[in-house]
């Protein structure tokens, strides 16, 4: 036996002797009325050492002094009224067939001190629980106002365990625990944990009235996102503060005195239940390759170069015309590599302007990328609506330049970020977005229709040696990502961290939600399912409506929209549309392997190359001109005139009054 299981047991079974002597001593007087006769005063006293010294023997054997008594559950009782009854029944034996012709302590005695003995140890070894339960007693009859009121949503194993968690650690915690809510209607009424099942979610609003909740805890894991968003929606119509139970098994060792909670997050508000990749598939695409980012320094571009530096590609090129952005993100990642490794990757910080043709060919010939991820662009609708000529001259423009050097220089695989607004584009930047998808998409149709490019000709700009294997082109096409920079979630926490008021252009407009990690794991997915013939469509969920949002964030914060925060509507700024869309009317989504990526079919990209090649040229031409009125007349040509009417104001009109001829099939 080890020094540690010495100092350990030695106060155990002092404890334990001193019940002993206690257990059998009340015994004795009990039996005698106080007054006991002499000689089983004397008996008692040479015969009590034994009997210590038997008990403490047959619960050494049973284990009662190697259990962690505080964590130990109702069921291991039973294992102490064991061991009492073999201890008392060996004392029995010894003093019936030992006392002959008189017995040195009369049976009932030795009977009684058994009995007594039995609930002495469970009374040493459950004194935390028993003094817990006490005090929970106390509390619930006087209340406890310096603790929080607290209710689970679930009662479940996460909600079982939070709730033990609470009442055991009740001196540490300043919570006290009302109840639980769940839907499974068998356990409605009956007790968990000593503490009952209230209703279901849709009586949590009464429940946190009549009984004073004033923290509401979300304890489940395995619901889906309608079901959770709908809880989360009702929990926060409450003035409760809310908060979620992330895994708790994971995290019961290092509490440190804290419950495990977290703080609701907006990613938490989608509620979208995450798929995990084909991690094998990924590794395939980008192990041991030189990869090139595009936009590297922006939220997408740095998540995707983040992710790409786990997959352990040969060379990681940070590509981004954003100077300090660059430097930040190539410090950022490094940090990541494991310096004990013996293969770090060789990240190289590029700044240049993906529209400067020579450049960028400079930059291919140097490095040689296998793969290129396109996530440069700009992004804002506004802006964009007072700038198209900028937006024309680096999404359109820029998009020709690397997608012309990729097929020239070999690149196995080029991947454009598209957009949701691409669809039926209602501004600037959805239809520069729109032309990108239609490069890409002319890239598919010379794949497949145009042979001759092989064998040195040119078609859409691009020149293939007969030896020069085909870049496999495809675009990725989603919605809005959470936490972006100047998108809305940072906006709104801006906006509530200076007491509001908080804007919203529209109360009835919504958009598609996912959070920056899953939107890059799903498009290094899609682009190791590519076969070049390809545009992808992510999963987005549900719409999200912006108003919503705005209010559930201000609820996180513990305020109350339209009291502690004011929310004004602003009206539609130019370019937006109160929803997105994530088909035309003539696309359909076609599954893939993965259960959130689609391949999109019949998107509808019927014209000639050469025509998509001559307005490009034209806007090359003309994008430093200033000319807004013929730059978004070739656009809203290029796109569709139909899109063209729906957009409103001075140059655009004046653009649609304008002749030119659409682009037909050739």
């Amino acid at each position: 036996m080890t020094q540690l299981s010495i100092k350990r047991l030695f106060p155990l079974i002092i404890w334990d002797s001193a019940g002993i002597l206690f257990s059998f001593l009340t015994a004795l007087l009990f039996r005698f009325d106080g007054n006991v006769p002499d000689e089983f005063v004397a008996s008692f006293i040479k015969l009590i050492p034994l009997v210590i010294f038997l008990y403490c023997a047959i619960n050494i054997s049973f284990g009662l002094y190697s259990r962690f008594w505080r964590y130990a559950n109702s069921q291991e009782i039973i294992i102490i009224f064991i061991s009492s009854i073999i201890s008392t029944a060996l004392f029995l034996s010894f003093v019936f067939f030992v006392g002959n012709p008189v017995r040195p302590m009369p049976l009932s005695v030795v009977a009684l001190g058994g009995i007594l003995t039995s609930g002495v140890f469970i009374i040493l070894r459950y004194r935390q629980r028993i003094l817990t339960g006490l005090l929970g007693r106390l509390e619930k009859i006087f209340g406890a106002p310096d603790r929080q009121r607290v209710l689970i949503v679930g009662a479940g194993e996460s909600g079982q365990l939070l709730a033990w968690q609470i009442q055991s650690h009740r001196q540490h915690y300043d919570y006290e625990l009302v109840g639980f809510v769940d839907d499974n209607v068998e356990k409605l009424g009956l007790s968990v944990r000593g503490a009952p099942v209230l209703g279901n979610r849709h009586d949590i609003p009464k429940i946190v009235k009549e009984r004073s909740v004033s923290l509401i805890v979300i304890a489940i894991h395995r619901i889906s996102g309608k079901e959770f968003r709908e809880i989360l929606s009702i929990c926060l119509g409450t003035l409760s503060l809310v908060k979620i139970l992330p895994d708790f098994l994971k995290d019961m060792n290092t509490l440190n005195g804290v419950l495990p909670l977290k703080d609701i997050t907006p990613r938490d508000l989608l509620g979208r239940q995450q798929h995990e990749v084909d991690e094998e598939a990924c590794r395939g695409l980008i192990t041991n390759k030189v990869v090139l980012v595009t936009g590297a320094a922006g939220s997408i571009g740095s998540e995707l170069c983040r992710q790409i530096l786990k997959l352990k590609p040969k060379q990681l090129l940070l590509l981004d015309n954003n100077e300090s952005g660059v430097h930040d993100l190539f410090i950022t990642i490094n940090r990541q590599q494991d310096i004990s490794e013996t293969s770090l990757v060789n990240i190289v910080p590029i700044v240049a302007d993906i529209t400067n043709h020579a450049r960028i060919n400079h930059i291919f010939m140097e490095y040689n990328p296998n793969i290129v991820f396109h996530a440069a662009a700009y992004k804002h609708v506004p802006l964009m609506e007072q700038h198209p000529s900028e937006a024309i001259r680096v999404n359109i423009l820029g998009t020709h330049v690397l997608d012309t050097l990729s097929a020239s220089h070999s690149v196995e695989r080029f991947v454009l970020i598209s957009t949701d607004k691409a669809v039926k584009p209602h501004s600037v930047m959805g239809a520069t977005k729109r032309v990108c998808e239609m490069i890409i998409a002319d890239n598919m149709q010379f794949s497949e229709s145009h042979a001759e490019g092989y064998n040195g000709h040119k078609s859409n700009g691009h020149y293939k040696n007969n030896d020069s294997p085909r870049t496999l082109f495809t675009a990725v096409r989603f919605g809005n990502v959470l936490g972006s920079r100047g998108s809305v979630v940072p906006t709104f926490a801006q906006q509530i961290d200076m007491g509001g008021p908080v804007s919203i252009t529209h109360p009835d407009m919504t958009r598609y939600f996912m959070s920056i990690p899953e939107a890059v794991r799903l498009v290094i997915q899609a682009a190791s399912l590519t076969h070049g013939n390809d545009i992808f469509m992510l999963d987005m969920g549900q719409e999200i409506r912006i108003e919503d949002l705005a209010h559930k964030m201000i609820r996180l914060r513990g305020l109350r929209p339209g009291k502690d925060i004011e929310i004004i509507h602003t009206g539609i700024r130019p370019g937006e549309k109160l929803r997105e869309e994530l088909l035309g009317d003539d696309e359909e989504k076609i599954s893939t392997s993965h259960p959130k990526i689609f391949r999109i079919q019949n998107n509808g990209y019927q014209f000639g190359s050469d025509v998509l090649l001559e307005r490009i040229s034209c806007l090359d031409n003309i994008v430093n001109t200033n000319d807004n009125n013929e730059i978004l007349q070739i656009l809203w040509d290029l796109v569709g005139v139909g899109s063209l009417q729906k957009i409103k104001g001075s140059d655009f009109n004046h653009a649609k009054d304008k002749s030119f001829a659409p682009i037909t099939s050739k």
